[in-house]
Formats: structure tokens, sequence, C-alpha cells
């Protein structure tokens, strides 16, 4: 925040570039600027005021960490305030007709009459209660002034928890003071400007979405004063305008007029969503199209819930403010059935989903279609995460609202934590998404962002590009990109954020990305290359004084029927490996013994204790045979596969295929430092044995 002499500083600039404006009578080129700049002037004071009226009203009331449960509410409800006073006569006066004919259901009259997507149907206005000299008259009379509201407001006044401050505010005679401040004519709320007595305009007007700026200024303050939450629900805009150019420039040059559908599972205060419409509207424009967006979002967060549909109402958006869901994504989804053209998302990581899984059905009763699917010959193949883990989860709710009868198909943008990466055995949900994912053609690219870009996190983060319509170069394909080192420090710190990427660090990523080259940052693979067989290697059981047939007893026995070259210890020799139950073959453990007297071709009973794993590539050259043949029998000659347990399992490391090996330092160098330390050590023990002579 700017400090007092800064801002007025700031301001009195401003009036004396609008003067210098005025006077020289620019030309029509000219004004586009003058309402640039005259907007950024407002956008700033209104923003200086509103955040001083916290400081002044609430510094003895609250703790600062609090202050925006009280501030963002009060500007919600001071904005839609102005905009129903116009109407307000007309909404009281619809009332009271239905209320006499007996109507139940008003609120489509009501709205129409407010001539918005709300109303507000008590006698009073905020201007009204201002009056109020008694702090109980005005308790009572604001709640009844909240009770007006229509439904969809009553839900936002609900997630912010307003009712539950008017108590505290009341009993510090703060409530007065706070409507006072927010009806100030010092600022201007309102879509209309404010006139002096002489016709002069004091204030402009603020239309949506100005208004829709300052409210999302507001809260991006509110965050990184409350740094240790802000993870929780923002994104800092840099990493979410660089996902909304890695979905949206790949097919710019496809862009049509039309409609368009953009999602986030995990909208927090909806800025991803709010980007991502403005750069393809600013896209489409470029390629003269037009286009209408629509939003979509689920918030399981009471309060950024509230953020959100109170922003897209302050904007004038009160229908779009229906594609909003509040609950769990996971366990309620908002929107089954939908599909979208662009998602993107940076959803909890780390976070325990124990409840959602309960309420599921828990593990082994789990069958929700986005988890458990039809994939590699299993009918029942499962996604489900650790239940300390939830985020990957929300990926593949994504992924299940992709478009598939759509020239575009769906683009997908995800933020993970490193684990996504890798966590999970082959088997596990973890590594069967990324299976899934990888086996479909779906996954275009992974980007590493720097660390310490977040607000309450300083671990590394990936960006996950999707797309179910891949162009031919990409497809079966991934592209791994290394940008840790594109960056540049922050000047102070927002909690565990010191770093931003700038136009120029997104403009470089998105070039590599669209390149779609090797370089020293990108490395480009088949999709085969992060997948592996996990495969189980057995040995036979060796009892001490047992019998031959005990050993043998569970597990088949056949009379050879083929002659084959037996070595010294009984092993046969392998020339012509099958899997025909009469032919000895190692690798599925059946071998040659001779049991009674007659030569057979026997299963071992496995020995648990000697029973082992191997991870072996999908690209190994010869498979699994080559490999086992190789780096198993030369060492373990009575070892053998179990391929019941054989599974397969994807991971993908970025720090194998960026690794960059420090150079060991020479002989030369080495010497010089021991000899350093020498002296350094030589000079100490001088000093400490003067010290004991003197004594």
């Amino acid at each position: 925040m700017l400090e007092n002499s800064q801002s007025e500083t700031f301001l009195i600039f401003s009036l004396a570039i609008t003067i210098y404006i005025n006077e020289n009578d620019l030309h029509n080129d000219n004004i586009y600027f003058k309402d640039i700049f005259m907007n950024q002037a407002q956008h700033n004071a209104i923003v200086a005021f509103i955040w001083k009226i916290a400081d002044e009203v609430l510094r003895d009331v609250y703790n600062r960490g609090k202050y925006r449960d009280v501030i963002l509410p009060m500007t919600v409800i001071r904005r839609l305030d102005v905009l129903l006073e116009p109407t307000k006569a007309d909404v009281l006066k619809l009332k009271e007709h239905l209320d006499q004919a007996g109507i139940a259901h008003q609120e489509a009259a009501l709205c129409k009459a407010a001539k918005q997507a709300f109303y507000n149907t008590s006698p009073f206005t905020l201007r009204d209660l201002k009056a109020r000299a008694k702090q109980q008259q005005l308790k009572s009379d604001f709640e009844a002034y909240l009770d007006g509201f229509s439904p969809n407001v009553q839900e936002i006044i609900e997630n912010f928890k307003v009712r539950n401050q008017i108590q505290t505010l009341a009993k510090a005679d703060a409530l007065g003071q706070l409507i006072e401040k927010f009806t100030d004519n010092s600022i201007n709320l309102a879509p209309i400007p404010i006139i002096d007595g002489e016709g002069r305009e004091i204030h402009p007007a603020l239309d949506n979405h100005s208004m829709g700026t300052i409210f999302e200024e507001l809260i991006r303050r509110f965050n990184e004063e409350n740094n240790d939450e802000a993870g929780e629900h923002f994104t800092p805009r840099d990493v979410i305008n660089l996902m909304a150019d890695l979905v949206l420039l790949p097919i710019k040059d496809k862009i049509k007029s039309g409609t368009y559908l953009v999602y986030d599972g995990a909208c927090g205060t909806g800025g991803m969503l709010t980007v991502a419409e403005d750069r393809l509207k600013e896209i489409a424009r470029a390629q003269g199209k037009d286009v209408a967006i629509h939003l979509y979002g689920q918030e399981i967060s009471p309060e950024t819930y509230a953020i959100t549909k109170s922003d897209l109402l302050i904007k004038g958006e009160g229908e779009e403010a229906e594609n909003f869901k509040y609950g769990s994504t996971l366990s309620a989804d908002g929107f089954p059935t939908q599909t979208f053209d662009f998602m993107l998302s940076n959803p909890p990581y780390g976070k325990d989903w124990k409840t959602d899984l309960e309420r599921m059905g828990g593990k082994k009763e789990l069958q929700d279609y986005r988890f458990v699917v039809q994939h590699g010959g299993d009918p029942d193949y499962k996604m489900i995460t650790r239940s300390s883990d939830g985020q990957m989860l929300f990926l593949v709710n994504m992924l299940s609202k992709m478009k598939q009868d759509s020239e575009l198909g769906s683009r997908i943008a995800h933020v993970h934590n490193g684990s996504a990466l890798f966590t999970g055995d082959a088997g596990q949900g973890e590594s069967n998404i990324r299976r899934w994912i990888l086996e479909n053609d779906w996954l275009e690219a992974i980007v590493q962002l720097p660390d310490n870009i977040f607000y309450n996190t300083g671990i590394t983060t990936y960006i996950w590009i999707l797309s179910n319509r891949k162009e031919n170069r990409r497809k079966g394909k991934v592209q791994l990109i290394d940008a840790s080192n594109w960056y540049t420090p922050l000047r102070k710190n927002l909690g565990k954020r010191n770093r931003e990427l700038t136009e120029e660090h997104i403009h470089k990523i998105c070039n590599v990305f669209l390149n779609f080259k090797e370089t020293e940052e990108s490395k480009i693979f088949p999709n085969e290359a992060f997948g592996y067989w996990k495969v189980t290697v057995e040995r036979p059981l060796r009892i001490a004084g047992a019998d031959t047939e005990r050993v043998y007893k569970s597990k088949e026995i056949k009379e050879l029927k083929t002659d084959n070259e037996i070595d010294e210890s009984g092993v046969p020799i392998i020339n012509n490996i099958s899997k025909g139950d009469s032919i000895a073959c190692p690798l599925y453990g059946k071998f040659e013994r001779v049991i009674g007297g007659k030569r057979r071709i026997v299963n071992y009973e496995p020995n648990t204790d000697l029973r082992d794993t191997e991870q072996i590539p999908l690209l190994e050259d010869g498979g699994i045979e080559a490999f086992f043949l190789r780096e198993v029998l030369p060492y373990a000659p009575d070892a053998w596969i179990d391929e019941t347990k054989t599974q397969i399992g994807y991971e993908i490391s970025f720090t194998k295929h960026f690794y960059k090996p420090t150079p060991m330092r020479t002989i030369r160098e080495i010497v010089s430092d021991i000899e350093k330390l020498e002296q350094e050590s030589d000079g100490l023990l001088k000093s400490i044995l003067s010290e004991i002579v003197n004594d």
C-alpha cells in the first residue's frame, strides 16, 4: 500500500496531467490514454480509501488479519446497495402488491423491478441506516436490511459470516462508523457520477468492470497481508497468466466465433477463471472473432466461495454467478454431466481427503465413474490416491469433463507439486492416473516452475498441460520444460514467495513450449519412456529335512515330454524358452528335476523370504525376458517371474532428465585447500600454546 505522502503525490500528479490534457485539447486518438489514466487514478484512490477504513475503524476491534472479514463483505454490500438505490421505490411497491396477491415465487419479478440479478426488499438503504444514532437500533435495522436481500445475496452473506460480525461491531460502537465511511461522498462506488450543486462532476461513475478490478485488488492485498494462508485460495497472477497462455496460445488460430466454457474445480476467488476469460477475449479480438465465454467453478471454502460470487455480482454478471457451486468437488461434483473447452486449476496438494472418501463409500466401495473406469483390459481400473493427498483426483475430475465432439476438444492447465510425478507404486492410484493419462496420450508437457513462487510454500511446483486433441507432432510424446531458473527476485518477500515471473519469462516459457524442440531446458520423450513393468521375482522354497513331495505338494508336477540338456546343477540349459506346460522354462518357474527316479517338470513353491521385485522399462530392448536373462538368471539360476503379479506403472523424473553433475575438483584445488587449512590450524595451535605458557 502506498504511504499517505506517496498517495497524495500520485493524485496531485494525476490531476496535473488531467488539467494538461484538458487544456491542450487532445485529439481523439489521445482520449483513450486519458480515460485509462483517469480510471487508474480513480481506482487507486478508491482502493486506498477503503484500505484506510480498516485502519481507522477496525484497528482496536479486530486483529489485522481479520480486517478482511469485515471489509470485503461491506465493499460488496455497498456496491449492491448503490446499484439498487435507483429502483428501490419500485421494488418496495411491487413487493407490496405481490404479497397482497399472495404470490409465493417473487424472485424473477423483483429482479426485473430492480433491473439487477438481485434485489433488497427491506425499507432501508445504507444511507438510511447512517442516521441511526443508537447502536442497538442500528444493529436491529442493519440485520433487517441484510434480511431483505434476495437468496443469491443471502448465500454470499451467509458464507461471509457477516451476521457473526454485527455483535462485535455494535458492541465496539464501530458499526455506525463503518456504514458512515462506506457511504461517504469522498468515494463513489455507484455506476453514475456524483455531481455537485453546480452540475460539476465530483467523482466519475464506476462501471462494473472497474468495480470488479477494485474488489480483486482488495482481495490481493488482503491475501498478501495474510500470506500464511494465501496459498489456500490465491494463485499469483504471473503463474495464472502463464497457465492461460499455455492453454490458449497453441490453438489461437483455431478460435472461432461462438461460445466457450471455462472451468476450475478448485476455483478459490475465481482469479484463474477471470484471467483466462480476459486472455481468450483478447485472442479472439486479435483474430477478428466474436466469442461468448461462460465461467464455471466449484469451491469448498465458504469465504472464498462468497468472494467469487460477489465478484461476479458486482461486475454485473449475476447469471454467471449461478455457474459457481459450493461444496467438495471430489465427493459432491457440481457439474456431473457438463463438459468444458478450457480448464485451469491449482488444487490443494498434501491435503487430506479422507472425509470425502468416506462420503463416497470408502476405498473398496467407491464406484464414482470419474475415478473408476475401464482401462488396459481392466473393467474396474481404480484411480484412487492415498487419503492423505487428493490433488491428482482434481485432475482426473477435469479429464472426465473433456469435450469429445468438438474440433478443439478440451485443453487443461493444472498445478501440482512434485509428488504427482512419482508418488505411488505400480498399480496404486497415483501411478494408475499417470498411466491412464499417458496411455490415452493426453499429456502435452510439464513445466517446472521456480521455487518460492507461491505464497504459502517454497517447494517446487509444476504446470501440467493436457489436451485430447494433440497436434500431430506431439502425438505419442511428452515435453518436459525446466523453467526453474527463469525468475526475478521480489524486492520484498510475500510469505514464502520471493520470486516472480516477468512478462519476458512468460513469453520465453511459452516460446519453448510452442517451438517443441530439444534444448537444454526442453526435453522430448515418447510416452512409454515413463512406463515400466514391475515384476515379482520368486525363488524356490528350501526346507531343511523336508521331503520332495512336501516342498512341491501345492504346485504342478508333470512328466517330462521333451529332451533338454541339463547342466551339472540340474537346471535346464535355456535354448528355446517356452511357456508350454511340458517344457522347462525357468522364466516362469518351470524346471526339470528328477523326482522319484523320473525326470519331471516342476513348479516350485516360492519362498516369500527370497521374493524380490524389479522395475523393467517398457522400452527395454527385448522386454521382460531379455532383462530377466541378462540381469537375474546369471545371479540366481533358480529364480523365476510370477507373471500373475506383473503390473505396469508410470513415473516422471525431472531430476533424472535435467540433472547437471557438479564437476569434480582438481587435485591441485584440493591440495591448495588442505594447505590453507593446515596453515590456519597451525596458527590456531600456536595461539593456544602461547596462552597456556603465559598463564
